[in-house]
């Protein structure tokens, strides 16, 4: 049986960065089990790729995210220019297209500045200065954050591994955890088709499945999960470059945790439009459940379970529902949605699907969405779930975070040694 001082379920973005940090600063045996072949395999991998400045984030639901999100980026902007990986800068345009949207874009304003946002890097534009800069946008006014920038998370995920290998985290790929015991002060995990493995500390960062796996240790009983795909649009190249700004538009279901579909430019130069958000069963379900809109609403019922279900009696839940199917049902759909702030753009444009992607919403026993990152402690175990968008980007400053607590706590002592990478001691102070 394979003991560790460390176990880490995950090696997504998050997982694979707080094992960074643990091999860095100490001399505990650590490993990282992947359920597949290799790293940032779902979420962390299939995203836009956007390094997000936190100008969108309410400074009281989701200070921690937006924290970790504005310390880290320039974490990645050292790491991809010190390596040659990814970093594109392009900046984004929220655009508001009447009134109402721009008094959303004037409360990003104060957002922004309130979770330290230089003013420098952003900026509120009149639809006129909005043409001058990009004329192929139309829109009532438009907020420019200046500071955006594409990457790849991927490649940053998998360049964080290779340190994190280099300093002896043990990676441990293709185990799926099926059950998870404790005993005699030790976590036992076990596999299907693998002997089990001992820890004497475990830290879930498993994404979309991290709140099954804490209720297996009979933790959240209280919360359950949705999963939603987004799905994406490749630009051809005769309107790729009519805008060369990413382009987000002021949500019109405020209330949830999606964005209306966006205008994307990618490190790679690939430009695309989506995503959408459709309700499927499991956090790998990256095609399917497509056809019969009144068909597919009422697979709802089979999807939603537990606190979930209360969103079937939600009016304004079920529209979106209705919409997000539409997008994915028909690429006019899409299109005509980016269309009316691009609209030169036409959906001849778009003749190959771009990388869908999964988010796992928390869902309250109240029906409603959870907001903030959930952390739940045991005494032999973390678990940190809801961890979505915009985690990728605030994910060096986050993994530190929790390594800093799993300090306050006592379970790790003063770091041993000093990263070579990124100064862990700065950045907690950063975040405060």
């Amino acid at each position: 049986m394979q003991k560790f001082d460390f176990a880490i379920i995950g090696g997504g973005i998050l997982g694979t960065t707080v094992s960074y940090w643990l091999s860095t600063l100490y001399d505990y045996k650590v490993c990282v089990i992947e359920k597949e072949a290799g790293v940032a395999a779902h979420a962390s991998g299939k995203n836009t790729g956007v390094v997000h400045s936190p100008f969108y984030l309410d400074p009281q639901k989701k200070k921690a995210m937006a924290k970790a999100a504005l310390v880290s980026h320039d974490l990645w902007g050292d790491l991809a220019k010190s390596r040659n990986l990814p970093w594109k800068k392009c900046g984004t345009i929220e655009v508001a297209m009447d009134e109402k949207q721009h008094q959303t874009l004037e409360k990003y304003v104060k957002w922004g500045s309130q979770n330290g946002i230089l003013e420098r890097d952003l900026a509120m534009l009149d639809s006129e200065q909005i043409s001058k800069k990009e004329p192929n946008i139309r829109c009532h006014s438009g907020l420019y954050c200046s500071s955006d920038v594409s990457t790849d998370y991927g490649v940053l995920t998998k360049e964080i591994q290779k340190t994190s290998e280099i300093q002896g985290t043990k990676f441990l790929f293709n185990r799926k955890v099926s059950d998870i015991e404790n005993h005699d002060g030790t976590v036992h995990l076990k596999f299907d088709d693998e002997p089990s493995l001992e820890c004497r500390f475990m830290i879930n960062c498993a994404g979309g499945h991290a709140l099954d796996l804490a209720k297996k240790m009979n933790l959240a009983q209280d919360y359950s999960v949705l999963h939603f795909r987004g799905e994406y649009w490749v630009a051809d190249q005769k309107c790729a470059n009519l805008v060369n700004t990413n382009v987000y538009s002021v949500a019109k279901f405020s209330n949830f945790p999606f964005l209306d579909p966006h205008w994307i430019k990618r490190a790679n130069g690939q430009t695309e439009i989506g995503p959408n958000a459709v309700p499927v069963a499991e956090p790998e379900t990256y095609s399917g459940y497509v056809g019969n809109i009144p068909k597919t609403l009422s697979k709802l019922k089979e999807i939603l379970s537990g606190n979930s279900r209360r969103l079937l009696v939600n009016p304004e839940f079920l529209l979106l529902v209705s919409k997000e199917w539409k997008s994915s049902l028909s690429k006019t759909a899409m299109v005509n949605r980016v269309k009316q702030f691009i609209p030169g753009i036409r959906p001849s444009n778009f003749t190959k699907r771009g990388t869908a992607g999964i988010r796992s919403p928390v869902i309250t026993k109240e029906g409603e969405f959870l907001s903030e990152i959930l952390e739940l402690w045991a005494q032999d175990s973390i678990h940190v779930i809801n961890y979505n968008s915009p985690g990728a980007t605030g994910a060096p400053a986050y993994s530190a975070i929790i390594v800093q607590k799993l300090r306050d706590a006592g379970v790790l002592s003063d770091p041993k040694k000093t990263a070579a990478m990124w100064d862990f001691h700065k950045i907690i102070e950063q975040v405060g």
